[in-house]
């Protein structure tokens, strides 16, 4: 006896690659259709967009991204520079931007230029012919540097180096952040804030210098030290309170192993501080673990914060108090606006600052 089968359907998954012509016949709409949802097209009613997408599912159709790049003229791999990926904010950023650029069915190009002359070779490479835009985290370039004059492709900065040349400009909160902070420590009893990883002398701005730019200029270059300073001016301004010299510790790097041992040698001088600004995580840290090894209290005799809220941030012990720059939001807003640019957008150069906010742990005691 023999039984009976039901004939067998097999995929068109199976059967090879499925065509465009397919989503279209499964959900009764022309080719013409079935592209536009697929490239994004906004002016196509719920119900049809709808009917696609579900044949899309049903067949598993996949986007022939090579080609469709190849039509456009593209290569559909963008470009990521940053100063250093050994520094936990750069390498964190560089992760999100990897993730937000896969989820737009992009490639990243990580490349890490930590002079001058390195980030002239990001922008002037071969490479720019590889991508179709550049994401750039810049330490050294000038405003002469990023005349877009003379890099004929899309390009969003990333960071706080160098304002108005006329390109987007993802920035962070660097000097409200910073004012933030001070204004913490001070309502939680704080009266002296040592501020770890201020420019040297010879390169910090006269007080107020900063302020006036910022007022006046929408072109100027600068950097994270020297806004995070201003923020720690404007705070302790807000309060009445005067800014100690001796509580501006400078560092030419922010490396955890340079602040330990300043903080180190700070303590041993017999300054007094009962709370510490790190203008970063990392210098945070080695402040933390310099205070502990010199005996001090955590956060009983000296609080502490840092800048970035790096993942590290919450692990260390105890939990460092770190000002979040909203990263994931620098970073998907950076393909965003590059993705616009790539697409032609061609209106004016825009400069969003995502919000910040000061999140606490136990390195600091809040008495509000």
């Amino acid at each position: 006896m023999t039984e009976e089968h039901a004939p067998v359907r097999v995929p068109a998954t199976m059967r090879g690659a499925v065509t465009m012509r397919e989503v279209a016949e499964r959900a009764q709409v022309s080719l013409k259709t079935v592209s536009n949802v697929v490239n994004g097209y906004p002016y196509i009613r719920a119900t049809t967009k709808e009917r696609v997408e579900r044949a899309i599912e049903d067949l598993g159709y996949q986007v022939n991204l090579s080609a469709r790049n190849l039509r456009r003229g593209r290569t559909g791999i963008i470009g990521l520079a940053v100063p250093d990926l050994a520094e936990p904010y750069f390498g964190e950023l560089a992760g999100m931007v990897v993730r937000a650029a896969d989820e737009r069915g992009l490639t990243v190009l990580v490349e890490q230029a930590a002079d001058r002359r390195q980030e002239l070779d990001v922008l002037t490479s071969a490479r720019r012919s590889l991508t179709d835009g550049l994401l750039y985290s810049p330490i050294a370039a000038s405003v002469e540097d990023l005349d877009v004059s003379t890099h004929p492709y899309p390009l969003v900065l990333l960071g706080e180096r160098t304002f108005g040349v006329g390109v987007d400009h993802v920035s962070m909160a660097n000097l409200e952040g910073v004012r933030e902070a001070t204004r913490m420590l001070l309502a939680s009893g704080a009266r002296r804030i040592a501020v770890l990883g201020v420019p040297p002398v010879e390169d910090r701005r006269p007080p107020g210098e900063l302020s006036d730019l910022l007022e006046r200029d929408a072109s100027f270059t600068s950097d994270s030290a020297a806004l995070r300073l201003e923020g720690y001016r404007r705070g302790m301004a807000d309060a009445g309170m005067a800014v100690e010299p001796e509580l501006l510790l400078p560092l030419t790097s922010w490396r955890r192993s340079a602040a330990a041992d300043l903080m180190t040698r700070t303590v041993r001088a017999g300054v007094q501080f009962d709370a510490v600004i790190g203008l970063n995580d990392t210098v945070a840290l080695g402040a933390l673990h310099a205070l502990q090894l010199a005996g001090l209290r955590i956060p009983e005799d000296v609080q502490v914060v840092g800048f970035d809220d790096t993942e590290e941030a919450q692990f260390a012990t105890p939990g460092l108090t770190s000002v979040s720059p909203s990263r994931n939001l620098i970073a998907v807003t950076g393909v965003e606006l590059l993705l616009e640019r790539i697409a032609g957008h061609d209106g004016p150069p825009r400069l969003v600052v995502p919000p910040f906010a000061l999140v606490e742990r136990g390195s600091t005691q809040p008495q509000r």
